[in-house]
């Protein structure tokens, strides 16, 4: 009853202090501040569960893709690392090969024209000293047909090797317009999902059950 009383009583003063105000006293600007008035910023809207989860499972895909990537473009370059190694002892092979070549070609020339100097010298030979030369140009002529096949066979298995390896480089190069194409889908995914879902507030118990029901940590 106090109570009531006493805000009765306040109440039927206030238009007494207003009538005894006086009109023409002046005001201190300095004193007589108006505060801002007190303007609650707008809760932020937070995403559903279905955003939520559109936004998990994309993420989750986006980083299995990351991940995949990421693996075919190590054995990308390991293959490249591979194959310029595999050119480098191609090439060494090939000079090896062009300089025996080379060496059998001067070799077989000089064992042809000791033929030809044969043919005139042996008829004005001892019969002793003729078949000695005679066995030793088949000697020499028996070398150089043994080191003519191997340089053959050697220069076969050489052209299959090198053949191989275009075929190699070209299954490569194959590979690397599409791991690019495949590179760049995933970063505009990425792009993707920083537009739709990054710096988005959520409930974290929104978080908690979407990873649950989706499997994910």
């Amino acid at each position: 009853m106090k109570s009531l009383f006493l805000c009765a009583v306040l109440m039927a003063a206030l238009p007494a202090l207003a009538q005894t105000a006086n009109p023409n006293a002046k005001v201190d600007p300095k004193n007589n501040k108006v505060s801002r008035p007190v303007v609650e910023k707008p809760k932020p809207k937070l995403m559903s569960r279905d955003e939520l989860r559109s936004c998990l499972q994309l993420a989750e895909a986006n980083n299995v893709e990351a991940n995949a990537i990421k693996e075919a473009q190590a054995a990308h370059a390991k293959e490249r690392a591979d194959l310029l190694a595999g050119k480098e002892d191609l090439s060494k092979r090939g000079q090896t090969i062009g300089t025996d070549a080379a060496q059998i070609k001067a070799d077989r020339e000089a064992v042809i024209k000791l033929n030809e100097t044969l043919k005139e010298q042996l008829p004005k030979m001892e019969k002793a000293d003729a078949a000695k030369a005679v066995a030793d140009y088949q000697a020499r002529a028996a070398a150089l047909d043994a080191r003519i096949d191997a340089f053959n066979s050697g220069k076969r298995l050489y052209d299959a090797d090198a053949k191989a390896f275009d075929a190699k480089v070209e299954s490569h190069n194959k590979t690397t317009e599409p791991l690019r194409v495949r590179t760049d889908a995933h970063l505009d995914k990425a792009d993707d999902w920083k537009a739709q879902c990054a710096n988005k507030p959520y409930d974290e118990a929104d978080e908690i059950a979407v990873r649950k029901e989706l499997g994910l940590k």
